[in-house]
């Protein structure tokens, strides 16, 4: 390998800097740990429904996505429960 070549993994030389994943809601806004979240579809489980417009306060965003759910939340009304990215909007 030629010491000239450039690596994408590397930022100014610095060979630690690593980009972590971003995870995007339903329209497109970087999601972060903390933010507010508005689910914009219906989503039925076993024993109920989370409805359209209701507001999550203060997700977790999970480093390993469990069959696409990378967030973990608070819903009320249900409690704790995995969310995915697209089926929220931030805000």
């Amino acid at each position: 390998m030629c010491g000239h070549e450039w690596v994408p993994a590397q930022s100014d030389g610095d060979p630690a800097v690593v980009d972590e994943p971003q995870v995007r809601d339903a329209v497109g806004n970087l999601l972060q740990d903390g933010d507010d979240v508005t689910v914009v579809r219906d989503l039925k489980f076993k024993g109920g429904v989370v409805k359209v417009g209701t507001k999550v306060r203060g997700i977790r965003l999970m480093e390993a996505a469990v069959d696409g759910h990378d967030i973990d939340a608070k819903v009320p009304g249900v409690g704790q429960m995995y969310l995915k990215s697209s089926v929220v909007k931030k805000g």
